[in-house]
């Protein structure tokens, strides 16, 4: 645990809770210390500096300190580069923030997967929507692969034996990656997948990983979608449920 003060650390809040009348408690995801709790004290007072940058999908530099679980916010200032996102888009931004809410553990940094959400964030309010898509497509897969809930992609996960090229396979939750039956709903043949493990390699750039999810785009949606909900030990993500709720209507 930290127990001295850190500062200039790049940020981003995922989710806030009232504490008391006038404080909060903020998840925020940092680069260098992972995902971590932080009080906002007096954050609610009108006159605090804390409430307009406090926000979700925004960047940050943060400075905190002490060693409990919960650890102080001591500064928070916008780092500015992008407008909040609206409709379907801050959806999407909800969305990401709600899997690193339930699969990053406390305190374990993931500097990578930090750049990838800066990315996608980025991304959020600037593109089209075929672009966001693929898009929160890389984040999931580089989300699962940092955390080691992942399978390599390019063997079969229970044998380890090499995928080829022509055949197709799925992407299993209780199972891995496996050999395509004919009642599955969603593949992709053994060379896209191949594709897809190249560009997750730990040089390639998040770009590459979004290049090589842009043909595929309804077929990983719906097998990662599968593999997120039984990791997250939920049949339906509450973010999910928000956009059918909004859709129905």
């Amino acid at each position: 645990m930290v127990t001295k003060r850190i500062s200039d650390e790049p940020a981003y809040v995922l989710h806030r809770y009232d504490w008391s009348e006038s404080s909060l408690i903020l998840e925020v995801f940092t680069r260098g210390y992972g995902r971590i709790a932080l009080v906002a004290r007096g954050a609610k007072k009108p006159s605090s500096n804390f409430r307009p940058v406090l926000l979700p999908l925004q960047p940050l530099h943060v400075a905190f300190g002490g060693d409990a679980e919960i650890r102080t916010l001591r500064s928070a200032e916008w780092q500015g580069g992008h407008v909040m996102p609206t409709g379907d888009a801050l959806l999407s931004g909800y969305y990401i923030n709600e899997l690193v809410m339930r699969l990053l553990a406390r305190d374990d940094p993931h500097p990578v997967l930090f750049d990838a959400y800066t990315t996608t964030v980025q991304l959020l309010a600037s593109q089209s929507a075929d672009t966001l898509q693929a898009a929160l497509r890389a984040f999931e897969l580089r989300l699962l692969q940092g955390i080691g809930l992942l399978p390599t992609l390019d063997a079969q996960t229970a044998t380890l034996t090499p995928l080829q090229p022509d055949l197709a396979y799925v992407l299993v939750a209780e199972s891995g990656l496996r050999e395509a039956h004919d009642d599955d709903r969603a593949s992709l043949l053994g060379q896209e997948w191949q594709h897809l493990q190249e560009a997750l390699a730990d040089d390639a750039p998040f770009t590459d990983t979004m290049q090589a999810c842009v043909n595929h785009l309804p077929a990983l949606k719906s097998q990662l979608r599968s593999l997120l909900h039984y990791h997250c030990d939920v049949k339906v993500l509450k973010t999910r449920q928000m956009m059918m709720d909004l859709q129905a209507l």
